[in-house]
């Protein structure tokens, strides 16, 4: 039977679409649909548990693979099959995951899995961008308890005019990349870099792509009533107690409400705040306890967090003592580690980053390799959270999707300030030692002055803030957070990141928890961030002003010289003997590219100190030496034979060429001693290559004065020759066969 299969269009509005298809593929999930825009296919499917689990959370999990075989390619590696998901596979996997969850029920505690697969790859088209178009359309064919359809998008701006889901090389002469995902109401996210541009550009930016988004959202539910919408599913809902709720208000909130405005430390403050937990459950029987389950501590937290808005909207007070728009007090110190290229500490109250920087070539960089795109990258940016920078001791299990979107968001904010012309590939590594809120952006701040500390020679420096937001739409009271604790973000309705130069936001990181704010609160929003952005600025100018001229005395020097195409072999080697030699010999590490545009050779020397290096340099010469006809060159004797001596160019150590006893002098050499010895240095005139003996020529008396009433005489015979001058030829009767009318060699020479 073939199925009937239900399609909706969205037109883009500059001729490219994209289709959302249902009823074709994978017809078990609890939703499916196959997203499309020109060869670019993915299939995205969602499948929830009908049970609930005994969770306080929302076990969400979403999962994007791009597929070798949709771009026609294998997987790398001994094992020919897709492993763990890149690094850019699991930044998609947050993007598509952070608009989806809040839009659950906060009582709905289902194993649900939202998994979306690139199936076919067109190199015009960034899938990233369609990934929440297709999260939330299969959702939309669902039956889950799901708030409303949402959409991601891409926004770019080339030559001032913003353009939806650009491609590949449109993103790259674009000053702006933003991801934004929204419903048809509200912004939920945004994320991305830019160009320093400005906080009213970026609002701009936000609002261009929302209004895109607005039309996915749209086609989303055309599809689902066409396809038939279903009837939410009904689950078993949290347990609720309204008087029990109250009961826990009254005893909590004053008592939290004293202690967050005495402005404690962060230890201090959680130890009163679970002191306060602990009396209240302590008011209740084992039996009550036993019967209301978990529901004491969940009324508690919402008591907790009621006092501490209300303190901050009432009387503009935080739970450190701040004010809204007070930033923590902050140390830096460079230059901590005295074995690294470059290393900083960055200290924001109790948030705490050491950020190292490693110089290498280009055999250092981090290789890229998805089906969707393949590179490298000279600039990355690793970030670590260890367990104990909380004060917990909890698994460690590799690299957490955290840790990789924290470090893309420093990496970015970052990559913009390298020059083009940096030599080297650069690693910058931060390492979180305490956190109490926005680890990420000290790891910015630490990253800007580790980077100048190890001489790169970054075009300006780049600060980060955390920001916050608290609202009641009751009263239509906000306050606007700067530099937020980590218990801000959890109780706040929106968390931002924004790093920047003095003249301009470099990137991004949003997510807004409350529907339909305004752009006015936003842009209000960002102009405080600004402020608190330049603030942290200055205390990073204040530790180091500018990058180091040069880079540490035991960090590696990078020269990189170019060679011509037919000399790149015989700097190799065969067998890459010569390279090899080379570095062990200057204890260099030397890397040959080639341009792809004129074929030359890019040599990269990276060395400690100057001699190996300028040693490379002066073989490379010697290399690339070639003589020109009529000019006179330096040259030592390194060799002594019977019939001349082998001399070597001191401009180019390693290039030799014969002096034949014939041309030391103009007077008659019997023995090459005469003239010169072993290590004498002296000139001599090139002429090229011989035409009958094809072997290059020198001479030491041309550049002499001919003696007066010098007459040529007749030329000595030597060994190489088997009795025969090699100006001349005798037959095999001993008979002279020069032409008596020519000129001796030594008067063509004058």
């Amino acid at each position: 039977m073939i199925p009937k299969v239900f399609k909706e269009v969205i037109d883009l509005g500059d001729g490219r679409e994209i289709t959302i298809e249902t009823g074709k593929l994978a017809k078990q999930a609890h939703g499916s649909v196959v997203v499309q825009s020109g060869k670019c296919m993915m299939l995205c499917t969602v499948v929830s548990n009908y049970e609930q689990k005994d969770l306080d959370f929302l076990p969400l999990t979403v999962d994007y693979r791009e597929k070798f075989a949709a771009a026609g390619r294998y997987p790398g590696g001994f094992f020919k099959r897709e492993a763990r998901p890149s690094d850019g596979e699991v930044l998609t996997m947050r993007l598509v995951d952070r608009v989806l969850r809040p839009l659950f029920p906060s009582d709905y505690h289902a194993e649900t899995q939202v998994m979306i697969q690139l199936m076919s790859h067109d190199d015009d088209v960034m899938p990233d961008a369609m990934a929440g178009l297709a999260a939330s359309a299969a959702i939309q064919l669902s039956d889950f308890p799901f708030e409303c359809p949402i959409s991601e998008a891409r926004v770019g701006r080339v030559n001032g005019e913003f353009i939806i889901n650009p491609t590949r090389a449109q993103l790259a002469e674009s000053d702006i990349d933003m991801m934004i995902g929204a419903s048809a109401d509200s912004v939920m996210m945004v994320e991305g870099e830019m160009d320093e541009i400005s906080e009213e550009e970026m609002a701009e930016a936000i609002k261009f792509a929302h209004e895109a988004i607005k039309v996915q959202c749209a086609a989303q539910v055309r599809l689902a009533e066409a396809f038939g919408k279903k009837a939410v599913r009904e689950y078993a809902g949290e347990r609720k107690e309204e008087d029990l709720a109250k009961k826990i208000h009254d005893m909590a909130y004053d008592k939290v409400y004293a202690i967050a405005k005495a402005g404690s430390a962060k230890h201090e403050r959680s130890a009163a705040f679970q002191q306060i937990k602990e009396d209240i459950k302590a008011t209740f029987s084992e039996e009550e306890l036993a019967d209301y389950g978990g529901l004491v501590s969940d009324y508690y937290r919402k008591a907790e967090k009621e006092a501490i808005r209300d303190l901050t909207l009432n009387e503009g007070l935080r739970l450190d003592g701040r004010q809204t728009d007070e930033i923590r007090p902050i140390w830096c110190e460079v230059d901590y580690l005295p074995s690294t290229h470059g290393s900083s500490i960055f200290t924001r109250g109790e948030t705490q980053a050491l950020a190292t920087v490693t110089l290498g070539t280009s055999r250092d960089a981090n290789q890229i390799d998805m089906p969707s795109h393949e590179g490298e990258e000279r600039f990355y940016l690793h970030y670590n959270f260890p367990p104990f920078c909380t004060g917990e001791a909890r698994p460690i299990r590799g690299t957490s999707r955290r840790e990789v979107g924290h470090g893309n968001l420093a990496q970015r904010a970052l990559k913009g300030m390298i020059p083009e012309d940096c030599p080297y590939t650069v690693r910058v590594v931060s390492e979180v030692l305490e956190s109490n809120g926005s680890s990420s952006m000290a790891t910015v701040c630490a990253g800007t002055m580790a980077l100048m500390d190890a001489g790169v020679q970054m075009k300006k420096p780049v600060s980060g803030i955390a920001m916050g937001l608290i609202s009641d739409a009751n009263s239509g009271k906000y306050a606007v957070l700067s530099d937020i604790l980590g218990d801000e973000d959890h109780l706040g309705d929106m968390d931002f990141k924004v790093t920047g130069t003095a003249d301009g936001i470099t990137a991004c990181q949003m997510d807004i928890k409350v529907k339909g704010l305004s752009y006015e609160i936003l842009v209000a929003a960002l102009q405080q961030a600004r402020n608190g952005r330049l603030h942290i600025l200055e205390k990073l100018v204040e530790t180091i002003a500018t990058p180091n001229a040069e880079v540490k005395e035991h960090a590696p020097t990078m020269i990189t010289r170019r060679v011509p195409n037919e000399f790149i072999g015989a700097l190799i080697g065969p067998g890459g003997k010569v390279i090899q030699e080379m570095q062990k010999e200057t204890d260099t590490t030397i890397v040959i590219n080639e341009d792809p545009v004129t074929e030359e050779g890019i040599v990269e020397i990276l060395g400690v100190g100057r001699k190996g290096i300028d040693a490379v340099m002066a073989k490379i010469d010697s290399i690339l030496f070639k003589p020109e006809v009529g000019s006179v060159y330096e040259v030592k004797v390194i060799k002594m034979l019977d019939f001349g001596a082998v001399v070597e160019y001191m401009d180019a150590p390693g290039n030799e060429v014969l002096l034949h006893v014939s041309e030391l002098a103009w007077e008659r050499t019997e023995n090459v001693s005469d003239v010169v010895n072993m290590g004498d240095v002296f000139d001599v005139k090139y002429f090229g290559q011989d035409p009958r003996t094809r072997k290059e020529k020198v001479s030491r008396k041309a550049i002499l004065p001919k003696p007066e009433g010098y007459v040529a005489r007749p030329p000595r015979e030597d060994s190489r020759s088997g009795g025969r001058d090699n100006r001349g030829s005798r037959d095999n009767k001993g008979r002279d066969n020069r032409r008596d009318d020519r000129k001796p060699r030594e008067d063509k020479q004058d």
